[in-house]
Parts: C-alpha cells; structure tokens; sequence
C-alpha cells in the first residue's frame, strides 16, 4: 500500500489532475460533439483521428523529454509504441466479437468508446499496483520475462483462428444469471424495457465481452510496458495513450486487417526482445534508445513484408 503511495506521489498531483482533466476533455468533446448522432465512421475519419491521437501522443512524449530529460522521454515513446503494437490483437478480437453479435456498424463507436473508459480504469490499477510490486519485490521482473517470451513463442506458432463464444465468458454467464436480457438491441442503447421489464440489451452483452477481452490482454501489456519504464507517470500515461487511439485503429484497419499477414509475427518478435531484455538487464543493460530502435524496426520491417510478398494462392 505505502509502495503504491509512494508511485503516486512520485509525481506532483497537479500533473496527474492535469493528464486526467486533458483525456476526460477530449474524450467528452469526441463523444459529446463529433459522434452525437451514431453514425458510420468513415475510413477518412478513422484515419483522422488516429494522426489526431498519434501527434497528442508525440506531443506529450516531447513534454515528457523537455520536463524530465531525455531518458523518460524515450521511454514514453517505446511504451507508446509496443502498446500501440500489441493493440493490434485487440482489433483483430473486435472484428470477430462485433462478426459474432452483428452489431450494426453505426453503434459500433458507442461499444468501443465505453469500452475502452473501463480499459483506462483497469489498466491505471494494473500499471500503478505493478510498478509498486515491482519496486517491493525485483525478482517479479524475471516472471514477467519469461512470461513474455512463452507468449511471444506462442503467438509465432501458426494456429488455429480465434473464436469468440459468449456461453463461455465467465462475466457473460455471471451477468445473465442475475440480470434479464432483452431478445434483440434498442437502436444504440445498453437497456431497455421489455414486456414491462427493464433489461440489458445484447449490445450491453457485447461491451461486457470486450471489457472482460482487456483484462486477458492487459496480461501482456502490463509486463510490457514495465520492461520499458519502472516510472509509474510515464508507463500509465504511454498505455493510456495507446488506448485512447486504439477505436481508431479499429475502424481504420477493420477491413485491410488481412493484408498485414507478417504483423503478428513481428509483434511476437517485439515481445521475446522484451522478455529477454527483462530477463539479463541485471548483467547486460540495454538502453531504451536500443529498444526504441528495435520496436520501430521489426514493426516497420513486417509490415513492409506484408505489403511486399503476396500471399500465395489457396489450393482448391
């Protein structure tokens, strides 16, 4: 407890009350002015928005470096990085969730955006409890590296595509059992009242399989952004900056998903480097200049490979 206090205080309360007023700001002008009516967002749009969310997070890395020197600087921006990497898996799920239920694409915006509210929660308590256990008990880097490279190992491995059944998302059942809900959606609303009762809409349903999704892959990006930076401010602040964009990338990759067949197995490359880092930084320090280079490197090489070698043709 009194280590967590200490990684919260490590940072002057103004500055944390200043990032937190800044977010609730433009997560109120996105939600409350440009997506008022529900709509489709456009891939001119979704493009938009992720240069807007992309130079607001360059822009505050180089606040970062101007106000706490180079080195922090550099970690924001790996951790931004490798956390808007692994975001890709995350859109990859919300095809297939969305696909599951046939949410119709014009309320597509509002489960995303309510989704990734409670992603922002979650990820705050999991980073500033993490960097607290981690400045009590060092030796918990080690199981996160080699947790780390299991998964980067797994994820190269080909296998077989994902599916997503609701019957077997534990929160799902927990939710039904104590509450109603209605046999179809209500335009864009998470309750509605049916045959005189008040019930959750299946649009509802599908926010709590997306919420309960980002907790299996906070699994992963928790030990990842720690790798990078053991500063509570900058690991928080480059999560949560990942994920504020990450709507964005989803409607801006939802439909060319296909053509970055090499992604993921760059993404696994980036994961074993940092389960690795973690594993020897006490003996071999690699500095996050290397890092930065390496992340932005294996990612730019597998997509350039995606858009290069063409996938051969399925046999008949």
């Amino acid at each position: 407890m009194f280590s967590l206090l200490a990684t919260i205080d490590a940072m002057p309360l103004w500055a944390w009350g200043a990032f937190f007023l800044f977010i609730t700001a433009m997560l109120a002008l996105d939600l409350g002015v440009f997506q008022r009516d529900s709509h489709i967002v456009s891939m001119k749009e979704a493009l938009g928005w992720c240069v807007v969310w992309g130079v607001l997070a360059v822009a505050f890395g180089g606040l970062v470096w101007w106000w706490r020197g180079p080195e922090l600087g550099q970690q924001f921006l790996a951790g931004y990085l490798i956390e808007l990497c692994l975001s890709v898996d995350n859109v990859f799920v919300f095809i297939l969730v969305f696909a599951y239920f046939k949410v119709e694409p014009r309320y597509q915006h509002r489960v995303l955006f309510w989704g990734i509210i409670g992603a922002v929660l979650m990820r705050a308590i999991f980073i500033l409890v993490g960097v607290s256990v981690i400045a009590r008990f060092h030796w918990i880097l080690y199981i996160f590296g080699a947790f780390l490279v299991y998964t980067g190992v797994k994820m190269a491995l080909p296998s077989k595509d994902a599916e997503v059944d609701p019957e077997h998302n534990a929160a799902v059942r927990l939710f039904r059992r104590f509450f109603p809900v209605a046999p179809k959606n209500d335009g864009g609303n998470f309750f509605t009242t049916h045959e005189g009762r008040r019930m959750a809409t299946p649009l509802f349903i599908v926010l709590i399989v997306i919420e309960t999704t980002d907790v299996i892959f906070a699994l992963d990006s928790l030990p990842a952004v720690l790798a990078i930076t053991k500063d509570g401010f900058v690991a928080l602040t480059s999560n949560i900056f990942a994920i504020l964009g990450l709507r964005s990338l989803y409607f801006a990759l939802s439909g060319i998903m296909q053509l970055f067949r090499f992604l993921k197995v760059g993404l696994a490359v980036i994961l074993c480097f940092i389960g690795v880092k973690m594993l020897i930084e006490h003996w071999v320090q690699i500095t996050t200049a290397t890092s930065l280079g390496v992340i932005g490197g294996v990612l730019t090489t597998s997509v350039l490979m995606s858009l290069l070698i063409k996938q051969p043709p399925k046999a008949e």
